[in-house]
């Protein structure tokens, strides 16, 4: 059951209950502007939707010229479809019955595009899309340094696509190819010398597969941290960012070069200041239940000398340097997450706000889609 919003559209942002999660509106139009200018007509934009998890965005990110959008887990897939999503991608493994039973029913509603890295997965997916009647895009994922999922490229990636040719109800779409490690890598030569060592994995993959006579129309990847470094090897036909939406403070750590746009923070979660222990601490609302910490603390958004340093389950502690502006009980914060997917798992609801004012509250639908 999805719980009351904290705010009223009208609300100004301090009338806010919290701990909300706020999405600045005008930064978040323009992260999406940014990101069609700086790869106009050049790739398909398939924008990532684990991140906002929000039909809602998928929309506007499709009306600002992506082809559709990326998701992991099946229950995502089915809330972004039902949501008026046309075209979605799983970009990972789905194994186990009863998953590829939904996978198989969703493609009769919608295009979707399943990851396979292994021949059993590949004839389960056939046996349910068959029985379903249904016709299932389906992607060869290329390992290419990630060290997660994926099958080795070369002559394994060519017996795999062999095995998803000869099955009737799967459609060859292409190869997928991403780095995630690579998003985070703080150095933008690094960065890129990574990407590089993926090109050559998809060309030389794509051209054997040609040389057998093998059509791979797509190749698909690229995350937030390094999408311009595909479009410019050329290697890819399809990028798939999905933080750029929003940013967090662990992408604002990455060194930023040309070619890569700058995108604005554009997700914070208001906290209010519950206690004021000591003249240099202030807790505040917000904990481990309203901003994930995996990728470090959140940041205090625009108070400077104030540092969020450390949480517990439903407190946030908030140290004041010298000379600081002290905030006083009562007060409001914004606090930039540190990861911005796993923190919006924790709500229901964007308070999307303009100019100090809710403008909007959009249903975070997909919210705990995790199976």
């Amino acid at each position: 059951m999805t719980v009351k919003a904290p705010a009223e559209i009208g609300m100004r942002l301090e009338e806010v209950d919290t701990p909300a999660l706020i999405l600045d509106l005008d930064a978040f139009e323009t992260n999406l502007k940014r990101l069609a200018d700086a790869v106009g007509k050049r790739v398909r934009v398939r924008a990532h939707a684990k991140t906002h998890k929000c039909p809602e965005i998928g929309k506007r990110q499709v009306a600002a010229g992506a082809v559709g959008v990326c998701c992991q887990k099946v229950s995502e897939a089915e809330a972004m479809v039902e949501g008026g999503i046309a075209d979605v991608l799983l970009t990972n493994e789905i194994v186990g019955a009863r998953k590829l039973e939904r996978v198989a029913a969703l493609a009769k509603r919608a295009r979707i595009g399943v990851c396979v890295d292994h021949a059993d997965n590949v004839r389960d997916l056939q046996a349910a899309a068959q029985s379903a009647g249904a016709m299932v895009e389906t992607y060869i994922e290329l390992e290419v340094g990630m060290r997660r999922c994926g099958v080795a490229a070369g002559a394994p990636a060519l017996a795999l696509a062999r095995t998803i040719a000869a099955s009737p109800n799967l459609r060859f779409a292409g190869i997928h190819a991403y780095h995630g490690r690579a998003q985070h890598i703080r150095s933008a030569e690094e960065r890129r010398a990574v990407i590089q060592n993926s090109f050559v994995l998809v060309s030389n993959t794509k051209a054997l597969l040609e040389e057998n006579k093998i059509v791979c129309p797509i190749v698909t990847g690229a995350g937030s941290g390094t999408f311009m470094f595909e479009v410019e090897l050329g290697g890819w036909d399809e990028i798939q960012p999905g933080s750029y939406v929003f940013m967090d403070r662990d992408y604002a750590r990455n060194e930023w070069a040309p070619p890569m746009p700058r995108f604005e923070h554009a997700l914070f979660v208001l906290a209010t200041v519950m206690s004021r222990p000591g003249p240099d601490l202030a807790v505040v609302d917000a904990g481990l239940k309203a901003s994930s910490v995996d990728s470090g603390m959140p940041g205090v958004w625009e108070r400077p000398g104030l540092s969020y340093t450390h949480a517990s389950d439903e407190h946030g502690w908030v140290e004041i340097g010298q000379g600081a502006a002290a905030p006083g009980l009562g007060d409001k914060l914004l606090l930039v997450p540190g990861h911005c997917d796993p923190t919006v798992n924790l709500y229901d609801w964007y308070v999307c706000v303009r100019e100090g004012v809710v403008e909007s509250l959009w249903p975070i639908t997909a919210r705990g889609a995790v199976y």
